[in-house]
């Protein structure tokens, strides 16, 4: 009997677990794939962003967007441009949930290198993304 409702139980767990809603992403990407992917600019904002500010800015009613842009002169020089922003979340009546395109705060970074390699401009991309982060937390944490 006790086999039974363990497995009863094991299967209820799983049951709720695959019909659960998938956990919502703390950040939004809106940047040139050349740069950086939304996996890796959501795991920059999740290992750069204090948890104070998560804590002051919960992800039901604000979301963290990056915006990289840039590419390669023709001169081969790295061009990067990354923009940090909190933008608000609010509830419509037939849409639900949405995030709306009105900066609360952003923070943007720049940086051109000459003669890098694809790969290298994109760690120059996810560090620009890194100090606009680290330089939006800072005025949000401060307010």
């Amino acid at each position: 009997m006790k086999s039974v409702v363990s497995i009863l139980a094991v299967t209820l767990t799983l049951a709720t677990q695959a019909f659960a809603a998938p956990p919502k992403p703390m950040s939004l990407d809106d940047s040139a794939s050349f740069l950086i992917d939304a996996p890796t600019a959501e795991k920059i904002w999740k290992e750069t962003t204090p948890a104070r500010v998560t804590k002051l800015y919960p992800i039901r009613k604000f979301r963290f967007v990056s915006e990289i842009t840039g590419g390669f002169t023709e001169n081969k020089t790295c061009v990067v441009t990354a923009r940090a922003m909190l933008l608000p979340v609010v509830l419509l009546p037939v849409q639900g949930t949405k995030v709306v395109y009105a900066p609360i705060k952003s923070a943007t970074a720049f940086d051109a290198v000459p003669s890098l390699s694809r790969e290298q401009c994109q760690g120059v991309a996810r560090t620009k993304l890194k100090e606009a982060i680290q330089s939006l937390s800072a005025s949000l944490a401060a307010s």
